[in-house]
């Protein structure tokens, strides 16, 4: 596979072999991110993958975490590997969503990947360009935690409309990363759409009180202090990290969840440029 000469921004959207780049044909790149690892920024992408296609866009999912990609596993589709045509890597699909992982194209998907940087920012120039998307309205990227390799050559290399999402959970030791990520898009000059606060609050099934376990307000305190908007504030829902495991996401968008992340999703639509 030839790949892309790595920087889109002077060759404005064509590779090293002078085909068009297939991002071309997509209107809006969300890069879902996060300082800290573990605070449900996967399961954001795929939910905000999904109902921004329950919403009528079209809609492509990149799973852009190369060591612990987790979206086989929400959408169910562990046992799939991907094969390919003319056009480059034909990406699989389900609840409307297009969706490319490293898990759907190594041979065993509980091996580690061990690579070292040039490595991954390879794959991630061939995955870049060699992916038959077709014509999107989204392309939903989920990054690994921080500020790494992954994240500055996917901004340094993908041509067109750039946004993010910052995800965290309301305690400090989440919210201090995170802001090191808003920094980092604010020098990278990626716009951010907003904050999604995972976590933020548990009802019990019991007695239907509202419980804040990890304390409450971080992500409003995060936007405030960035001048950002809360996208969400997401509920703890062993419901919903129930359908996750089971490879069944989007049965798992119900109740007070599937408000706000539909909320999330229109907010981002209305946003658009």
């Amino acid at each position: 596979m030839s790949g892309c000469s790595g920087n889109c921004s002077s060759c404005a959207g064509s590779c090293s072999d002078g085909k068009k780049s297939p991002l071309l044909d997509i209107k809006q790149k969300l890069f879902v991110l996060s300082g800290k690892g573990g605070v449900g920024k996967s399961t954001v992408a795929a939910s905000l993958a999904i109902l921004l296609a329950k919403a009528g866009k079209k809609v492509g999912l990149l799973d852009v975490d190369f060591h612990g990609p987790s979206q086989p596993t929400l959408f169910g589709l562990k046992d799939v590997r991907l094969g390919g045509n003319e056009k480059g890597i034909v990406p699989a699909e389900k609840y409307g969503v297009k969706v490319v992982s490293i898990g759907l194209l190594v041979d065993d998907a509980d091996a580690a990947v061990i690579w070292r940087g040039p490595a991954k920012i390879g794959v991630l120039k061939q995955l870049l360009d060699e992916v038959d998307w077709g014509e999107l309205d989204y392309l939903v990227l989920d990054f690994p935690p921080g500020t790494g390799d992954e994240v500055l050559s996917a901004c340094q290399m993908i041509p067109g409309e750039k946004r993010a999402v910052m995800v965290t959970t309301p305690q400090e030791v989440s919210l201090a990363d995170c802001r090191k990520c808003v920094d980092f898009c604010r020098q990278v000059e990626v716009p951010v759409a907003g904050i999604v606060e995972n976590m933020s609050y548990f009802v019990c099934p019991d007695c239907n009180g509202r419980h804040e376990i990890f304390r409450n307000g971080g992500g409003q305190k995060l936007a405030e202090a960035n001048g950002l908007s809360v996208l969400a504030r997401m509920p703890l829902s062993p419901d919903f990290l129930t359908a996750c495991d089971s490879g069944k996401v989007a049965e798992g968008l119900t109740g007070a969840l599937l408000e706000e992340l539909t909320a999330a999703a229109e907010k981002i639509i209305a946003d658009e440029k």
